[in-house]
């Protein structure tokens, strides 16, 4: 089963400029697949057409076929049922994409109750397995507090809980560790990993770190100003890459452990 079908996508900004050219890529049910390259490739614009949040003055053409739903010109009322329940998304710094003045766990319960219907009780007790689910402890004491009173990590956390309330056929990470330290990072990947695996989700994993890409994925797309220059299975682009904008991405994760492993040493 097919969950996202994009063809052609193309997005541009008010005066014409492509931002990202001809783009197409599927994606199955339990399917993993990352999106590679640096910044201003296009990753995160694509991820953003995918959900129709395209900032104002930035359009999209071509077709994105999200659970069966056209999304590019869509209406607004079309979209909100898509979210969250076809399609949900963490990004890459929570404090940013959490509501300041909310506490964690009504925003968590926002989306159980538009969309299971929850309320009282069992919306209580939903709120209290979503914060258990993304391993934290003292769920209570963190559905009480406000993002500012969380560690990076615990925020990261919540955002993903909210992301997974509704169990959506797509899960869309868009860099969701890089503001994390190195040892959060790998827990919070390892999280993601098993989660997704329990539930047979899909996955779109957006990063600039083939590492972490080759680690959650199985298939990738290297995007470079916008274009898809290279895709194929994620270890096959690590361990082969054809084109040379890949092998200088592999290049450079290779130093960059190389590095890491003489400073371990010292």
């Amino acid at each position: 089963m097919t969950v996202l079908d994009v063809q052609g996508l193309t997005v541009r900004t008010a005066e014409g400029t492509v931002l990202v050219d001809d783009l197409s890529l599927t994606v199955g049910r339990g399917e993993r697949l990352g999106l590679i390259g640096e910044s201003g490739s296009g990753k995160s614009l694509t991820t953003l057409a995918v959900l129709g949040l395209l900032p104002r003055g930035i359009t999209a053409t071509g077709s994105v076929e999200l659970a069966g739903t056209q999304i590019v010109g869509a209406s607004e009322k079309q979209l909100t049922g898509v979210r969250g329940r076809d399609a949900a998304v963490v990004f890459q710094e929570p404090l940013t994409a959490l509501d300041p003045l909310m506490r964690a766990g009504r925003q968590i319960a926002e989306p159980l109750r538009r969309r299971r219907g929850l309320k009282g009780a069992a919306l209580k007790q939903a709120v209290t397995d979503a914060l258990e689910q993304v391993r934290l402890p003292e769920p209570d004491r963190i559905a009480r507090s406000f993002p500012h009173e969380m560690s990076g990590g615990q925020r990261q956390r919540v955002a993903l809980a909210m992301a997974l309330a509704c169990d959506p056929a797509l899960l869309i990470a868009d860099e969701p560790t890089t503001a994390l330290d190195v040892s959060v990072q790998a827990e919070m990947l390892d999280l993601i990993d098993t989660l997704v695996r329990e539930r047979d989700m899909a996955v779109v994993f957006v990063s600039h770190d083939l590492a972490v890409v080759a680690r959650i994925t199985d298939r990738a797309v290297v995007l470079r100003a916008g274009r898809a220059v290279e895709e194929g299975p994620v270890l096959d682009l690590v361990r082969a890459p054809r084109h040379a904008y890949t092998k200088s991405l592999v290049s450079s994760a290779q130093r960059l452990e190389s590095a890491l492993d003489l400073g371990g040493t010292r």
